[in-house]
């Protein structure tokens, strides 16, 4: 559908059930989604909440958030642009996620901060699926995306960077949790946790229990014998006098 809407030149948002894509021109122009830090998490040290309110009471209404920013000098133009392009990917990720329910379009429907750095429907798939097989290929157990993360004894030594994960590890904290309190694009910290599961330094989630053994045929062929049935209720009846 991305690809068709690209094709199409359409403007709107696709939304999903783990994010939306905002489409200007059949271009990606801004995505956001619940587990991605936002613009105002990544760069909150740079610009207060105050100054984001600011903006969006200004300029969104127009759509513009992004050029208010810029044109009262409270953020550089590559500065924003940077930081829009990493959000950007951010969200993708998630929205666009095998699983990730059913897909929707809204015409029409435009983003408050308004077009930063447009990109192609092509390079965010590409890059969305970049980034899915660099994590299989770190830790090929998706499962620990979602679970609280728990440091596990280790002598491994820990880079400077995932040791500012670790640190924040209480076995409460998902990694979406660590990379908001962090600053940091939640998939950058997904890469730090499956570096850590695979250096042994966190808990890896539980195992679901292994399936029960498989039944030998000879005895599936017994339980759908009528003489054998018959037995079995006999027995049955006898237990229960």
């Amino acid at each position: 559908m991305l690809a068709r809407l690209a094709a199409e030149h359409a403007t709107g948002a696709l939304l999903r059930d783990h994010g939306t894509l905002y489409l200007t021109d059949g271009q990606v122009v801004h995505a956001e989604a619940p587990a991605a830090p936002g613009l105002d998490v990544l760069l909150t040290r740079r610009l207060p909440r105050e100054g984001w309110q600011e903006a969006f009471d200004r300029a969104g209404a127009a759509g513009r958030v992004g050029r208010f920013l810029v044109d009262s000098g409270r953020l550089a133009d590559g500065e924003l642009e940077l930081a829009h392009l990493g959000a950007l990917f951010d969200a993708a990720y998630f929205a666009l996620a095998p699983g990730s329910g059913p897909t929707r379009f809204r015409h029409g429907v435009a983003h408050w901060m308004g077009p930063v750095r447009p990109v192609s429907a092509h390079v965010v798939a590409r890059e969305c699926l970049r980034r899915r097989e660099l994590l299989d290929a770190l830790w090929p157990h998706p499962q620990i995306d979602n679970f609280p993360v728990e440091r596990a004894s280790s002598d491994t030594p820990i880079p400077r960077r995932q040791r500012d994960v670790l640190d924040l590890a209480d076995g409460l904290r998902t990694p979406v949790d660590i990379a908001r309190l962090l600053g940091r694009p939640a998939f950058h910290t997904l890469i730090d946790v499956r570096r850590l599961a695979a250096a042994g330094a966190v808990r890896t989630p539980r195992d679901t229990p292994p399936p029960p053994p498989a039944v030998p045929q000879w005895v599936a062929r017994m339980s759908e014998d009528p003489d054998v049935a018959l037995l079995r209720r006999l027995r049955d009846a006898l237990e229960a006098l």
